[in-house]
């Protein structure tokens, strides 16, 4: 039986030296130790078995005695068993940058004894979580520690079940966004100390500046310190690098309420005139149903409303925005940042030559040119088993080719009528809007159509 040649272990801000006896003898016989300088430089320098002064014995540290001292540690190690630490000849291999180098560096000590000594819950916002996305399950072993959300919401007594975490650690600020809602408390983990000015910046710029923002630095050290005010009075002078960002959302009385449900107002975002109207695009995106992780083609973007709210709908959800008109693609990168979602794909050109890069979606939005059958066939081919599509035709020939394609394919037809509340001289009366035709379908294993 084999075990795993990567073990990845949780560390406080204590560094190291806090590790039990039993981790400390799991680092012993590892080849290579991975991790940020601050933890490198804590490591514990003295003679292992089968070392001769200084000179470290290659032939010692073997696969097979790593995965021993693996299994003694699932049975955990006495406090008293004495342990043998590092030798000056071990492999001490500090991070690289940017992250696509670190995960090639790690995966390059493939099948070698190897310990990665992360920072708080390896697999909450971490490299644990990183490297699950390239390593097979049996690859590697996580010991977790409790992580900067657990501690920060125990300092603040906030229920951890209850408070949205992310990171904005090498990440845009404007992530915070679809989280700032009215009584929503959020912990975020942060890059430097200019990452709470960019914070308290977006909480003024949106109306919620009263909120109660703290910076919660070291946590777990002797350093601890935690610093609280209000958004609009927060002092950030002497704030350091290492702090979690707390955020008890507080909204003035004209603070827009953007939240994750679709069907945000028209006016958030730049656009136009080529917009899908805010009770359509309600209707649109729960035809579409988000789900984490899900991908979406939004095809003739516009200002890119859409793949905007599908992505804030659900955890993790992807976009691409396909437009080929110049100023929209402009539109779109503004919105999708002011929004909350910068992770969204923009390409730019004409569909369908455009599609041959991308990988296959869960769902594609057709807003656009619904009508060309070319453009269709090129979108249902893309399109993953079990994937949706959905089309919005407003005019007579997008309304017949969606006809034309119900006869032949099925699926599920719906016409949206809206009308508003308008003056006709000195009276109000509902003035209609442009009928919408939604056309729905979901594509089988075989091909097929099946309705919803």
């Amino acid at each position: 039986m084999t075990t795993a040649w990567l073990h990845i272990i949780g560390v406080g801000e204590r560094g190291p030296r806090e590790l039990s006896p039993a981790f400390k003898l799991l680092l012993n016989y590892a080849e290579n130790v991975v991790g940020p300088a601050r933890f490198l430089a804590d490591l514990e320098p003295v003679s292992r078995p089968g070392a001769s002064g200084d000179l470290f014995n290659p032939e010692f540290v073997t696969k097979r005695s790593f995965e021993a001292v693996a299994r003694a540690l699932a049975g955990d190690v006495d406090e008293a068993t004495p342990h043998h630490a590092y030798a000056d000849g071990r492999n001490i291999i500090e991070w690289e940058a940017p992250l696509e180098a670190m995960i090639e560096q790690i995966l390059k000590l493939r099948d070698i004894p190897t310990v990665i000594l992360a920072s708080g819950d390896p697999m909450w916002f971490g490299i644990g979580a990183t490297l699950a996305r390239y390593l097979l399950p049996s690859d590697y072993v996580v010991h977790s520690h409790p992580s900067a959300f657990q501690l920060a919401a125990a300092r603040l007594h906030w229920p951890l079940q209850s408070v949205s975490t992310l990171s904005i650690h090498g990440r845009p600020t404007e992530l915070l966004h679809p989280h700032i809602l009215p009584g929503n408390k959020i912990l975020a983990l942060t890059t430097d100390h200019t990452t709470i000015d960019l914070a308290l910046e977006l909480l003024g710029d949106r109306g919620y500046g009263r909120s109660i923002v703290s910076t919660l630095e070291n946590l777990g050290s002797p350093d601890e310190r935690i610093t609280t005010e209000e958004a609009v009075d927060f002092e950030t002078r002497g704030i350091g690098d290492f702090y979690v960002l707390a955020i008890d959302c507080v909204p003035d009385l004209n603070a827009d309420l953007l939240p994750p449900v679709p069907g945000l107002p028209d006016d958030v975002f730049v656009n136009d005139g080529q917009l899908t109207k805010r009770e359509v695009r309600a209707a649109t995106l729960a035809k579409l149903a988000p789900f984490p992780g899900a991908m979406l083609w939004d095809v003739g973007a516009g200002c890119g409303s859409v793949a905007i709210e599908w992505m804030r709908s659900a955890r993790d959800a992807r976009a691409v925005a396909f437009e080929r008109e110049g100023e929209r693609l402009q539109m779109i990168a503004v919105n999708a940042t002011s929004l909350g979602v910068p992770g969204l794909e923009i390409e730019s050109g004409e569909a369908p030559m455009t599609f041959e890069r991308r990988a296959p979606p869960d769902a594609i939005f057709m807003g656009g040119d619904v009508g060309n059958d070319d453009l269709f066939e090129a979108c249902w081919s893309a399109l993953k088993s079990g994937g949706r599509l959905v089309a919005n035709a407003v005019t007579l020939d997008g309304e017949h080719a969606l006809y034309s394609r119900h006869l032949q394919l099925g699926g599920e037809l719906t016409r949206i009528d809206i009308a508003t509340i308008d003056r006709i001289g000195g009276h109000r009366a509902f003035k209609p809007r442009m009928t919408v035709t939604q056309w729905v379908v979901t594509k089988t294993m075989h091909g097929l159509i099946v309705s919803p």
